[in-house]
C-alpha cells in the first residue's frame, strides 16, 4: 500500500510538471476587404496593419482582461468592394464570435452597420473611412479610424482658389464615398467663388481605361481636375490625363496617396501641382520605427492604411481591456474613450481620443505638389472647437515639432 501511494504520488507529480504552459484564450477580430481585384494594394495594407498590431500584442503577452489573459486571432475574407459579399462575410465572421470588423470601404461598411447590433450576434465595426456621413447613422458600435475628408476639402478648396484655379472638373470614383466627396467639394467650391465644369465619375475598383471621362473633363479647360479612389488607379488617371495633353493641376481626395502614386509614377514630376493628403513617412510621426518594423516584416512600403489600422487595433486591444469583458460589446465600445491618447513616441498615426459619433481625433495631413516637387506638409487639428482646446492638444502631442500644426475646426 505504501508502496503504491508513492507510485501515485510521482505520477501527479509527473503530470503536474510535464504539463504545458496555460495558453490564453482567443479574441477573434474580423476583416472583410478587397484582396483581390484593383483595390486588393488597399486592402492588403489594411490587413498588414491590424495584423502587425496584433502580432505585436501576442508576443508582448496579450491583454488581460478582468485578470485573464486572452490573445488575438485575425480572420480575413475577400469581399472585393462588393456590398453583398461585404454583408456575407460579417454574418460569417458573426458565426465566429468576432469582437470587431474592420473595413476601409464605404460602401461595404454600411451593409454590415445595418447588422452590427444584432442582439447576441453585435459586433464593433472598425470602420476606416472619411466620409462624415458614417456619423449621421448614428451607429452606436462604429468606431471610425480616419479624419473627417470635411477638413480636406476646406483645406484644398483655399490653397487651390488662392492658387487662381477656378475652373474645376470632377472625375471622381464611383459609389457613396465618392459621390458625397464630390457633393461636398461642388458645395465649397462653389460657395467660395469657384466654379465647376463638369462631373464624370468613374469606377476606380474595375476599371483601367479612363479616357472617356478624362476626354470629357479635359474638353471642359478646367485650371484643376478633383480625382481620385483607390491610389493605383489615381496614378493611372494622373498618367493618362498627362498622355491626353492635359497640363492643368489635380486636386485629391483623400483616398489617393501621393507617396503611393508618386512610387507607382516614378517620381513627382508627373503629377505637377497638387495638393492632397501627405505620405505617412513625411509627417515623421514616430514613423521612422515603425517603418523599420513593417518594411522588415511586409516587404512593402508604408502607408496610411497600414499605419491607421495598426494603431486602431491597438485602440481596440485597451479598450477590451478598459471594458473588463470580451463579449459585452456595447461595454467595450463605451471604454474606447479610456484606450487614449495613442501618440507618436510609439505609434505611427497618432489619436489623441474619439469624438461622441465615434471618430479617433487624428491630425489631417495636407501637402501640396509644385511644379513637381514635393513641398513640406503640415497637421490639422480639426476637431478642437476652440483655441484653447486647440492649444492644449498641443502639450499632449509627440508629434515632431518641426512639422507645423493648423487649427483647422470643422463639423463632425
Amino acid at each position: 500500500m505504501k508502496h503504491l501511494k508513492s507510485m501515485i504520488f510521482l505520477v501527479v507529480v509527473s503530470i503536474i510538471f510535464i504539463q504545458p504552459p496555460a495558453v490564453a484564450d482567443e479574441i477573434i477580430v474580423g476583416f472583410s476587404g478587397p484582396l483581390s481585384g484593383l483595390a486588393a494594394e488597399y486592402g492588403q495594407d489594411i490587413v498588414n496593419g491590424i495584423d502587425m498590431a496584433v502580432k505585436e500584442i501576442n508576443e508582448a503577452g496579450g491583454i488581460t482582461v478582468a485578470g485573464k489573459k486572452y490573445t488575438f486571432r485575425l480572420e480575413k475574407l475577400d469581399d472585393r468592394a462588393d456590398a453583398t459579399q461585404a454583408l456575407n462575410n460579417a454574418r460569417r465572421f458573426q458565426s465566429m464570435g468576432v469582437v470587431a470588423v474592420f473595413n476601409g470601404v464605404f460602401t461595404t461598411i454600411v451593409p454590415m452597420m445595418k447588422i452590427n447590433g444584432e442582439s447576441g450576434r453585435e459586433f464593433i465595426m472598425m470602420a476606416y473611412t472619411s466620409t462624415p456621413k458614417i456619423e449621421e447613422m448614428e451607429n452606436k458600435l462604429t468606431v471610425i479610424s480616419t479624419p473627417t475628408f470635411n477638413v480636406y476639402v476646406e483645406a484644398f478648396t483655399d490653397w487651390s482658389l488662392k492658387k487662381g484655379w477656378k475652373t474645376c472638373a470632377m472625375v471622381v470614383t464611383l459609389g457613396a464615398y465618392g459621390d458625397e466627396w464630390s457633393h461636398t467639394f461642388r458645395d465649397a467650391w462653389v460657395k467660395k467663388g469657384g466654379t465647376i465644369t463638369i462631373s464624370k465619375p468613374a469606377n476606380y475598383y474595375t476599371e483601367t481605361d479612363f479616357s472617356a471621362p478624362l476626354t470629357a473633363a479635359i474638353a471642359t479647360k478646367p485650371d484643376c481636375m478633383l480625382i481620385g479612389g483607390p491610389s493605383a488607379t489615381t496614378a493611372l488617371v494622373i498618367e493618362q490625363a498627362r498622355q491626353m495633353g492635359y497640363k492643368g493641376g489635380f486636386i485629391m481626395i483623400d483616398q489617393a496617396k501621393q507617396d503611393i502614386i508618386a512610387r507607382l509614377l516614378g517620381s513627382t514630376k508627373v503629377m505637377g501641382d497638387l495638393i492632397g493628403t501627405g505620405g505617412v513617412l513625411s509627417t515623421s510621426f514616430g514613423t521612422n520605427p515603425f517603418d523599420k518594423r513593417y518594411t522588415k516584416t511586409y516587404k512593402r512600403m508604408t502607408t496610411w492604411e497600414c499605419a491607421l489600422n495598426y494603431t486602431a487595433m491597438y485602440s481596440l486591444a485597451r479598450a477590451i481591456s478598459a471594458a473588463g469583458t470580451t463579449r459585452d460589446i456595447y461595454k467595450i465600445r463605451k471604454s474606447f474613450p479610456k484606450a487614449f491618447p495613442l501618440l507618436a513616441d510609439y505609434f505611427p498615426s497618432e489619436s489623441m481620443g474619439i469624438t461622441e459619433g465615434g471618430r479617433a481625433k487624428i491630425f489631417g495631413t495636407v501637402q501640396t505638389i509644385s511644379k513637381g516637387t514635393s513641398d513640406v506638409p503640415y497637421l490639422t487639428c480639426w476637431w478642437a472647437k476652440t483655441k484653447e482646446e486647440f492649444e492644449a492638444e498641443l502639450k499632449v502631442s509627440l508629434a515632431h515639432p518641426a512639422i507645423s500644426k493648423v487649427w483647422l475646426p470643422v463639423k463632425y
